[in-house]
C-alpha cells in the first residue's frame, strides 16, 4: 500500500543487477593474455615441456628421463601417478632439478632475446656485459646521435608548425564565418531598426495630430467665449424688442432660456476638449511608466529573446515551399517580414505579463487531509464547467462562473461521482459536452456521463495503474490510455474491449493525440522518451524524442506541430513533432518525484513544482515569465512538513489567461496573468 500522504510519485527505473563482462562472456585465457611472439621455428622441440607445450621453465628430471616444467609435472602428479610420456609409474620423489638443462635453456633464452631486440637494445646489452669501446668509437657514435637528435628535433617542430598552422586557419576560418553571419545579423538588425523606427514615427504623428486637434478645439472655443456671450446677449435682446413690438406685448423669457443653453453648449464642448487632452496626457505618461517595466524585462531576458529574434530572423532566408507566398504576403503588410512580426507578437505578449493574480480560492475538502490531493483538474468543451479527480475516489464538477463570481460558502460542486479506486487523470470529450473519462489506480478506465453521474463504459483490459487517459479532438469516440503495464490501448466507446494494442518495454506515465490527427499520438515512459506513433502502423514509432535525463511525466500539444513534455529532470522541452527536432528547454521549477502538472495554451506553458509553487513559461523563452507561491499553513496543524507540499494539478482555459492551479494540500486557486 503507497503512503497517501506522499501524492502520486512518477514511476522510476527500476534499478537492475549489475553484471559484469565476465559473467556476460565466459572466461578465456587467450584473450585476456598478452600476445606472445609466435616460437622461432628453428626452437628445438626438445626444449618444449610435453606438457605444456611451451620452453621448460624450471627443469626437473624423471627418473624415465623425460623433462617437464616444475609446475606442470607437480600437477600432473596431483592427479595422477604415471609419466606423461611414457606412463611409467612416477612419484613426486622421482623427479630431480636438471640444472644442466636450465642452463642451456636460459642461453637460449637470452640468444633468441638478443636476436629479437633492437640494434640500440642490442649495442646496450653489449655494453653491460662488458663490451670494450674505444673513445674514437664513442665520438663517432655521439656524433651520430647529436645528428639523429637534431634530425628528430627538426621533425618534430616542423609537426608542431603544421599542427598550428592547420589550427589558426580553421579559426581564421570559423571566425569569418561568424563574422559575416554578425554583419548578416547586423544587417537583419538595420532594416528592422528602420522599419520599426517608420512605424514608430507614424504612430507618433498619428498621437501628436490628434492631441493637437483637441487642445486647438478647446482653444479655439475658449477665446471667443466672451464674444460670443455678448453676441447672444445683443442678439436675444434686440430679438426680444422685436417681438415685444410685434405682438405688442411684454418680452418673455424664453429668449433668455436660450442664452443659457448656448453658453451651456460651449462651456461643454470646452471641458471636453480639456478632459480628452487631460486623458491622452495621463495616458501617456503612464504608458511611459509602463514601457520602463517593460524595458527591465526584456533586459534580464535579453539573451534569450536575442536568440528567438535570430532563429526567427535567419529562417527567413531559407523559406519553405510552403511558406513562399505566406512570407511575400507579410513582406506587404506594413513592409514588416513574417520573422519580425512573429518577433513582435512574441516581445509583446512576453513583456505584456510580469505576475500572476489570484482571482479566487476554493478548498478541495478537508484541510491537511492527505486525501485532498487533486491528481488532474480539466476545463469542459465550453469552459463553463471544470472537473477534478483525486485520491479520495470522487469526481468532483464545479461551475466556474460561480467560484470566481460568487463567495466561498457557495463554492461548492454542482456534481460529484463516486469512484471505486483512487483517481489518477481525466479527459473531457471534446464534442459531447456531458462525457468525461477517468483513469484509476486499480487499471480501469471509465467513460462518465455527468448529467447522469452514471457510467457510459468500462475498460478493465489493464493489468496494472493507469496513469494517463485522453479523448481525441477529431474522432470523439475514440480515446487512448497508458498503463505502469507498459501497454498502450487505443478504446472505441461503441465497443467494449480495446481496438488496437500497443507494447512497450517501460511503464507509461503520459499519453496524448495530437488535436490535428486521430492517427498520432505521443506516449511518454519511465525510459525517458518520448514515443511518437502513428496508429496505422503501430510495429514501430514514427519516431522517439530523447533529451530528458529522467522518466516523462507529462505529454501536451501547443498545436498540431509543436509538443510539450515534462520530466522529473526538472525540465520541460518543447519538440517539432513535424521536423521531430528538439526546439527549447525551459529551467525554473523544481520536479524530481512527484506528478505536478502540465498545461499548454497557445504561447503560454504552465507547471506545478514541488517549491508548491506554479510556474508559467512563453514557449519562446526558456526562464519562466512568472510564478506564483501558493501560501504555507500553520506547521502546528499538519503533521507534513511544510516543504513536503506541491502543486499537483494545472489547467489553463482555452485562449485565455486564466490558470487553474491546485495543490498537494486540495487548495484550488483561479489565476490570471497580469501586468
Amino acid at each position: 500500500m503507497e503512503n497517501e500522504s506522499a501524492g502520486d510519485l512518477v514511476p522510476a527505473v527500476k534499478p537492475e543487477l549489475q553484471i559484469a563482462s565476465s559473467d556476460l562472456f565466459p572466461h578465456d585465457s587467450g584473450a585476456e593474455k598478452t600476445v606472445e611472439a609466435p616460437q622461432s621455428e628453428t626452437t628445438d622441440k626438445d626444449m618444449l615441456c610435453p606438457i605444456c607445450m611451451q620452453i621448460i621453465k624450471d627443469a626437473f628430471l624423471t627418473s624415465c628421463g623425460h623433462s617437464f616444467c616444475y609446475m606442470c609435472i607437480i600437477t600432473h602428479l596431483d592427479n595422477r601417478s604415471d609419466c606423461p610420456c611414457c606412463a611409467s609409474s612416477l612419484t613426486t620423489n622421482q623427479i630431480y632439478p636438471n640444472f644442466l638443462l636450465d642452463k642451456l635453456l636460459k642461453k637460449t633464452s637470452a640468444s633468441q632475446v638478443s636476436k629479437s631486440a633492437s640494434p640500440l637494445e642490442q649495442f646496450r646489452l653489449a655494453l653491460l656485459q662488458g663490451y670494450q669501446v674505444s673513445v674514437k668509437e664513442v665520438d663517432t657514435l655521439l656524433s651520430l646521435l647529436s645528428e639523429k637528435k637534431r634530425k628528430l628535433e627538426q621533425e618534430e617542430a616542423e609537426r608542431n608548425m603544421q599542427n598550428l598552422i592547420d589550427f589558426l586557419h580553421f579559426l581564421r576560418k570559423k571566425k569569418i564565418d561568424e563574422l559575416n553571419e554578425v554583419q548578416t545579423d547586423i544587417q537583419y538588425i538595420k532594416e528592422d531598426a528602420s522599419l520599426v523606427e517608420r512605424r514608430r514615427m507614424e504612430l507618433y504623428r498619428a498621437r501628436d495630430k490628434y492631441l493637437t486637434k483637441m487642445q486647438k478645439q478647446a482653444g479655439d472655443l475658449q477665446e471667443p467665449k466672451s464674444w460670443f456671450s455678448s453676441s447672444i446677449n445683443k442678439d436675444n435682446n434686440d430679438l426680444k424688442y422685436a417681438s415685444a413690438k410685434t405682438h405688442g406685448g411684454v418680452p418673455t423669457g424664453n429668449f433668455h432660456h436660450k442664452d443659457v443653453d448656448g453658453k451651456s453648449q460651449a462651456s461643454s464642448i470646452v471641458a471636453q476638449a480639456r478632459e480628452a487632452s487631460s486623458v491622452l496626457t495621463s495616458q501617456h505618461t503612464s504608458q511611459s511608466s509602463l514601457a520602463v517595466i517593460r524595458k527591465k524585462r526584456v533586459q534580464s531576458q535579453f539573451n534569450d529573446l536575442q536568440q528567438c529574434y535570430l532563429q526567427k530572423r535567419r529562417q527567413l532566408v531559407n523559406p519553405s515551399q510552403n511558406n513562399d507566398k505566406k512570407d511575400a504576403d507579410d513582406m506587404q503588410r506594413e513592409g514588416y517580414s513574417s520573422a519580425l512580426s512573429d518577433f513582435q507578437s512574441v516581445l509583446s505578449t512576453f513583456t505584456q505579463y510580469s505576475r500572476l493574480r489570484v482571482i479566487a480560492e476554493l478548498r478541495h475538502g478537508e484541510l491537511y487531509h492527505s486525501a485532498n490531493i487533486v491528481s488532474s483538474i480539466e476545463f469542459d468543451r465550453d469552459d463553463e464547467l471544470f472537473a477534478t479527480a483525486d485520491v479520495s475516489r470522487r469526481i468532483k464538477v464545479f461551475n466556474f462562473s460561480t467560484i470566481v463570481n460568487e463567495p466561498p460558502e457557495a463554492h461548492c460542486p454542482v456534481v460529484e461521482i463516486p469512484t471505486r479506486s483512487k483517481l489518477s487523470c481525466l479527459s473531457w470529450n471534446k464534442h459531447t459536452k456531458n462525457h468525461i473519462a477517468s483513469s484509476d489506480y486499480e487499471g480501469t478506465v471509465f467513460v462518465w456521463d455527468v448529467n447522469t453521474q452514471q457510467s457510459v463504459m468500462e475498460y478493465e483490459e489493464h493489468e496494472k495503474r493507469v496513469w494517463s487517459v485522453d479523448f481525441s479532438r477529431i474522432e470523439p469516440s475514440m480515446l487512448v490510455s497508458g498503463s505502469d503495464d507498459c501497454k498502450v490501448k487505443i478504446w472505441c466507446t461503441r465497443q467494449e474491449s480495446s481496438a488496437i494494442n500497443i507494447d512497450m518495454k517501460a511503464n507509461i506515465c503520459c499519453v496524448k493525440y495530437n488535436p490535428g490527427s486521430s492517427n498520432h499520438i505521443a506516449v511518454g515512459s519511465v525510459d525517458h522518451h518520448i514515443h511518437y506513433y502513428d496508429l496505422r502502423n503501430t510495429s514501430h514509432p514514427l519516431h522517439v524524442f530523447s533529451g530528458h535525463q529522467k522518466t516523462v511525466s507529462y505529454v501536451k500539444f501547443l498545436s498540431n506541430d509543436e509538443l510539450a513534455s515534462a520530466s522529473t529532470d526538472s525540465t520541460l522541452r518543447l519538440w517539432d513533432v513535424k521536423h521531430h527536432l528538439p526546439v527549447r528547454t525551459f529551467r525554473g521549477h523544481t520536479n524530481e518525484k512527484n506528478f505536478v502538472g502540465l498545461s499548454v495554451n497557445n504561447d503560454f506553458l504552465a507547471c506545478g513544482s514541488e517549491t508548491n509553487e506554479v510556474y508559467s513559461y512563453h514557449k519562446a523563452i526558456s526562464k519562466p515569465l512568472t510564478w506564483h507561491r501558493f501560501g504555507t499553513p500553520n506547521v502546528d496543524d499538519s503533521d507534513e512538513e511544510p516543504g513536503s507540499y506541491f502543486i499537483s494539478a494545472v489547467c489553463w482555459k482555452n485562449d485565455s489567461p486564466t490558470l487553474l492551479a491546485a495543490n498537494s494540500l486540495g487548495t484550488i486557486k483561479v489565476l490570471v496573468l497580469a501586468t
